[in-house]
């Protein structure tokens, strides 16, 4: 028989989850218009497509036992993925997975949607936990704005290095936290049929606060975070990268519209390593402040 203390931690838990669930959800305005925009869905390499907006990067990864998703953009981008991987051939309701990079309301505002449409199972860095079951009310950042995502509660937890296979792919994800505590990147294998490709989805480490690192009261960690990810940023090898933000990566100058597939404009390794080493400058400028 269950305690009278461990009854009453019960129903204060459940009704602490129910209330959160239940707050309404006030996504910050006045975002970028590329976060909104519409952008044409394309094949990046072998069974990798991109479905975001402009410049919110959404990925459908599709195997011969579902497909996966990572990162859903903003709530208004809902139909906009939706379109997007209709226009490429495939069915939305095939969706078996969704993977994030980062629990910010502008790579997962569409998420709680999508999850409740297809019947899919969310797999998350386990720090990122916190911040999607709270809807980002508890980002040691982003948490000044209250809750501004749908808080979702997801269905696996993932640790650094930890695989996740669907059909015929499989994927590594990479904890590389700061960002946020739970930001990682995914690493996998594509083949389109003449040549293999490894691929990184990168979630590159930006600093978002304005406020020295020691003042992160709800974020100790957050200066040794950094540090680690970017040493374990530059080591990683790969043939061919995307990133989080469409602009991170110049997709639209490696890609005009109505462009024949190829896997090559996104092999520059060299923007790559500048991107983490400008980002590590700006961070060592900072904590030297």
């Amino acid at each position: 028989m269950i305690s009278a203390v461990k009854f009453i931690v019960l129903i204060a838990a459940l009704f602490f989850s129910g209330s959160i669930f239940a707050q309404k959800v006030n996504e910050p305005k006045n975002n970028p218009k590329e976060w909104s925009d519409k952008t044409e869905p394309f094949r990046i390499a072998g069974n990798l497509y991109y479905v975001g907006t402009y410049d919110l990067a959404s990925y459908l990864i599709v195997t011969n036992k579902g497909n996966i998703l990572i990162n859903t953009g903003l709530a208004n981008s809902l139909p906009i993925i939706k379109e997007n991987i209709k226009k490429l051939g495939f069915d939305y309701k095939e969706t078996k997975i969704l993977l994030l990079t980062q629990a910010h309301f502008d790579h997962l505002g569409a998420m709680a949607d999508i999850k409740t449409e297809t019947g899919t199972k969310l797999y998350i860095d386990e720090k990122d936990a916190a911040a999607l079951i709270s809807g980002g009310k508890s980002d040691y950042e982003m948490g000044k704005y209250g809750v501004t995502f749908k808080p979702i509660k997801p269905d696996h937890l993932l640790k650094n290095n930890e695989k996740i296979t669907l059909g015929n792919t499989t994927l590594t994800m990479l904890h590389h936290p700061g960002h946020t505590k739970g930001s990682c990147s995914f690493i996998f294998n594509t083949n389109d049929g003449k040549k293999i490709y490894r691929v990184l989805i990168a979630n590159l480490p930006s600093i978002i606060i304005d406020r020295k690192f020691s003042a992160v009261k709800d974020y100790p960690g957050i200066q040794n975070d950094y540090v680690k990810t970017f040493e374990a940023m530059k080591k990683i090898d790969f043939d061919l990268w995307v990133a989080s933000h469409a602009s991170q990566f110049n997709l639209h100058e490696k890609r005009k519209p109505g462009a024949a597939y190829n896997p090559m404009a996104f092999s520059d390794k060299a923007a790559y390593f500048k991107n983490i080493k400008d980002l590590e400058n700006i961070f060592l400028k900072k904590i030297k402040q």
